[in-house]
């Protein structure tokens, strides 16, 4: 059996070249060596992948809940529409042309005084009365934050009465908007800060305890990019599996922002659990392996 083995293993060797060869030998003792830095490491390991995914989990789920809540202004924000009450003698048509010319106006629905009178006369009897509503305009913004604006280019214009929209509801959806992503933001720098710092401290642990065996390493003219590389991978290694723990209570997240969708009726944005999951695992891994090499700067002169 173990000339089986032989005779396959130079039989391989044969149709390697020597140049590849040599470069999957480092490639495997470059495995080897950042395998051997997690065995060191031991029981911390848990602990270190653990405070990765707790810190992650906290960012992943403020950023998904940060697409539904997008979500929920943008179909809110279809609902903030401006009145726009025309003055006698003007034509709703005419003046529907001229708002539309407005930065940001989305769209605009015209109600006559008739359409509004006969819509009327369903839950109020006035049949004997005479028709005294006004002509109005239904004015669709693209963003909520942006009806003031409109609403101040809006009064420039001659031939409308008067304007009526939810003001105070507006501004106070637009505030938690802003205060919510302004908090991802700064969870975003605490993940970075905090997985810069369990990884510096890490791999300053690792480097304490093969210092002498990094120093043999030197004496013998190893490349310093061959005792950096298993240190940078541990780190990532890191990132990556406290990426992979950190999809688990993302999930129940990601069930319920779909179930709270499905109550309010509005539609969720079909890639925004795929976008969160690239970016949880390309910052996790990003990170990590930048934290290891800070403290291969910090702790290691090579």
């Amino acid at each position: 059996m173990n000339n089986r083995k032989k005779i396959i293993k130079e039989t391989v060797k044969k149709h390697i070249p020597q140049r590849h060869l040599s470069s999957v030998r480092i490639m495997y003792r470059i495995a080897m060596e950042t395998i051997y830095g997690i065995k060191r490491t031991g029981l911390i390991n848990i602990a270190i992948v653990a405070a990765m995914a707790a810190i992650l989990t906290i960012f992943g789920a403020l950023f998904r809940t940060s697409f539904s809540l997008s979500s929920f202004v943008d179909k809110l924000g279809d609902a903030f529409e401006i009145s726009v009450y025309l003055k006698p003698n003007v034509d709703p048509v005419y003046m529907s042309s001229r708002l539309r010319e407005i930065e940001h106006v989305k769209k605009i629905t015209i109600i006559t005084k008739e359409q509004a009178w006969e819509e009327m006369n369903k839950d109020i009897d006035v049949s004997g009365m005479e028709n005294p509503l006004p002509d109005t305009l239904h004015v669709t913004v693209d963003d909520p934050s942006n009806i003031t604006n409109v609403c101040d280019n809006m009064k420039k214009v001659s031939g409308i009465e008067n304007m009526s929209y939810a003001q105070e509801i507006a501004k106070k959806l637009q505030t938690i908007t802003n205060v919510f992503n302004t908090v991802t933001v700064l969870v975003l720098i605490a993940v970075a800060m905090l997985t810069i710092i369990i990884i510096n401290c890490t791999i300053q642990l690792v480097i304490q305890s093969k210092k002498e065996e990094i120093e043999i390493m030197r004496l013998m003219g190893v490349s310093n990019w061959y005792i950096k590389i298993p240190l940078i991978l541990q780190g990532a290694i890191y990132g990556f599996l406290g990426a992979i723990i950190s999809l688990i209570p993302l999930n129940t997240v990601q069930n319920w922002l779909l179930k709270l969708h499905t109550f309010l009726n509005v539609q969720p944005s079909e890639f925004a659990m795929n976008v969160v999951v690239f970016c949880l695992f390309i910052m996790a891994i990003f990170f990590s392996a930048g934290g290891s090499m800070l403290s291969i700067k910090k702790h290691l002169q090579v």
